[in-house]
């Protein structure tokens, strides 16, 4: 199983605790600076003009922000928002359903908007262009069309393999808005204001070393808070650095920000197979996880952070990770490094 701490899975209480901490203007939107300047402009051009936002494509990894812009998006234009996934919508219908209960003016949000089904990707076609779809009625020899159609509307998706997008649907939004890792002082300002809101008096250093183990994630950076918060209600322990820094170590939180299942993958591939290379479906029997699970959560943070590499071999241990591995030798030789 994977840790819940670093999971993009969220649980509903998390899903709760998140919802509490989240800002609700893009003034109060933390980091990604470059993305909140350019929504403003594009917000601010369609209320001057009196009509609904062009559609807007929010792509980056889990956890960075883009359910809250899209909350954000929806309150800034003053118009309801209607939340919808995109596994949720597995066929045309599904869709057509939703879209067609749309009200003028309306922000429609689906979430991981990659994994609809195919069908209901090409009648998004045209509804994101001349909002109207078609709708087949009867079948084979006396099957008609009918159009309907839609109240103007902004659609925003949000995913996390904006690659997996095919690209009809990729170019039909007039903004696509890249959301990037935070650094560690815009997720102690994210801190900050969750501590505030938590009611929570804690040390700044303490919360420099909690950004500093989040992965460059506000999602997780939370959730670590939120361990903090509770071993420190268990334990009447002080909010300082040493405080903060035993409840990480309860929850196995390394230095780096590295978790249990982070460390047994590099540990396997340094120590069980030398440095690697090794294969993903041997790694992931080895410690016991889903392949799936090791490439799509746990190997891009050990890959960005510069722990391991993939070669077209396997999966390799570089000389930072053989070091945070502790099994770094001045002689050391890595293929592929």
């Amino acid at each position: 199983m994977s840790d819940p701490l670093t999971d993009p899975a969220a649980t509903p209480d998390e899903l709760a605790f998140e919802g509490a901490l989240r800002p609700t203007s893009l003034a109060e939107f933390v980091g990604q600076p470059k993305v909140r300047g350019q929504l403003e402009v594009l917000l601010q051009a369609a209320r001057l003009q009196e009509r609904a936002p062009d559609h807007i494509l929010l792509a980056g990894p889990p956890g960075l922000g883009k359910t809250t812009l899209a909350t954000i998006i929806g309150a800034e234009t003053g118009r309801p928002i209607r939340f919808s996934s995109g596994p949720a919508i597995q066929h045309a219908g599904d869709l057509a359903a939703v879209l067609s209960a749309l009200v003028p003016g309306e922000v429609l949000f689906i979430d991981e908007i990659h994994r609809m089904a195919r069908s209901a990707e090409e009648m998004l076609y045209l509804a994101m262009e001349d909002f109207r779809i078609d709708i087949m009625v009867g079948k084979g020899a006396g099957a008609a069309s009918i159009p309907l159609e839609l109240a103007p509307f902004t659609l925003v998706g949000a995913t996390t393999r904006s690659g997996m997008l095919p690209a009809p649907l990729r170019d039909r939004f007039g903004f696509t808005a890249h959301l990037e890792f935070y650094e560690p002082a815009d997720l102690e300002r994210v801190l900050t204001r969750s501590a505030r809101l938590m009611d929570l008096d804690i040390d700044p250093l303490a919360l420099a070393e909690l950004s500093g183990r989040a992965r460059g994630t506000p999602r997780i950076a939370n959730r670590l808070l939120r361990r903090v918060r509770d071993w420190l209600l268990v334990h009447e322990g002080s909010s300082d650095i040493d405080g903060v820094r035993a409840a990480l170590e309860l929850y196995d939180v390394d230095e780096a920000g590295l978790d249990r299942i982070d460390r047994a993958v590099l540990h396997a591939i340094a120590h069980r197979f030398g440095g690697g290379p090794v294969g993903l479906s041997t790694l992931a029997a080895a410690v016991g996880e889903e392949a799936d699970t090791i490439e799509s959560v746990v190997e891009p943070f050990l890959v960005r952070e510069g722990l391991i590499g993939r070669t077209p071999r396997g999966r390799i241990a570089t000389p930072a990770g053989m070091r945070h591995a502790g099994a770094w030798h001045q002689d050391a030789t890595l293929d592929g490094v």
